[in-house]
């Protein structure tokens, strides 16, 4: 089975890339601007999301039985920012990807976020009607009824708060956290935006499990709900050092461009039901710890 993994150099392509491989696919993977090293067995192909064209010629160049599109612009103040290109890479390209997967009648998995939700009450399930507070969750909402509306064999995957390491990824708030609390120092937490922190190995996992059975429609995979305070105390736990090096902030007083829902965390019964759960967070945040000290090899 050929599998496409778009935006294969980031924080969770790129461990969805080493998932399929370690199972055995034929795997491609799209790079922006360079691809990275340590991954043998890979295809890589070069896509920017804003050339439409490029982005269709590479799907069906390819010709993967499915695609697994974790590509986007994640940066939620950025979306504020440069509307423009969030639309054009969040939406107009999730499209292009959506009607060329429909053309070669290849599945289609797409990673949105719990930021299609306003956070006004949180555990979120599939079937809660999205209203998303910032640019950054409307255009991923667009993605998904593109995907909805022109991809027949479609999976939407809504995922909350990714933490994790690669090399080529980007930063996050687990990733700082962890790096600052090995070096005791202070980070800096809020008490008062919740979530379901989501540790991208086993979501990886998950995705290459239901790839194997070709799960349809809307599914929530994510962690535990928790604050970040919560998250980084956890973390403290797990490693070791004084609890207090974790200080409470408050989102309100962050000054942030975007808002953020208050509590975007999702309900997980769908995929539980399924045997698709991520393990509980005391055990993810082990297993973060232990690949982030193994050299940092992903």
């Amino acid at each position: 089975m050929r599998i496409l993994v778009t935006g294969g150099t980031g924080l969770l392509g790129l461990w969805v890339t080493k998932v399929f491989l370690e199972r055995g696919y034929e795997v491609y993977a799209s790079h922006h601007e360079r691809k990275p090293v340590g991954l043998d067995g890979v295809t890589w192909e070069q896509m920017n999301l804003e050339d439409f064209k490029s982005v269709a010629d590479t799907v069906k160049r390819v010709k993967p039985d499915a695609i697994i599109h974790t590509a986007a612009f994640t940066d939620v103040d950025g979306c504020e920012e440069k509307k423009e290109l969030a639309y054009r890479v969040n939406y107009l390209a999730t499209r292009i990807i959506a009607e060329t997967a429909r053309e070669l009648n290849a599945y289609l998995v797409y990673i949105s976020t719990d930021y299609v939700f306003d956070g006004e009450r949180g555990m979120y399930r599939e079937f809660d009607a999205p209203a998303p507070v910032n640019y950054y969750g409307l255009t991923k909402l667009l993605g998904e009824v593109a995907v909805n509306t022109l991809a027949p064999r479609s999976l939407i995957v809504r995922v909350s708060g990714l933490y994790g390491f690669s090399p080529t990824g980007k930063r996050n708030f687990g990733l700082v956290a962890l790096e600052k609390l090995m070096n005791n120092e202070q980070v800096d937490a809020f008490h008062d935006q919740y979530l379901s922190p989501t540790y991208v190995r086993p979501l990886a996992e998950r995705i290459a499990d239901m790839v194997k059975r070709e799960v349809v429609g809307v599914i929530h995979v994510a962690g535990e709900r928790a604050s970040r305070y919560e998250f980084a105390s956890k973390l403290a736990e797990a490693l070791g050092v004084p609890r207090d090096l974790v200080k409470k902030t408050s989102i309100k007083n962050a000054g942030l461009r975007a808002r953020r829902p208050r509590d975007s965390s999702l309900d997980t019964g769908r995929a539980a039901s399924m045997g698709l759960s991520i393990p509980p967070m005391n055990e993810c945040i082990k297993s973060f710890i232990n690949d982030y000290l193994a050299n940092k090899v992903v």
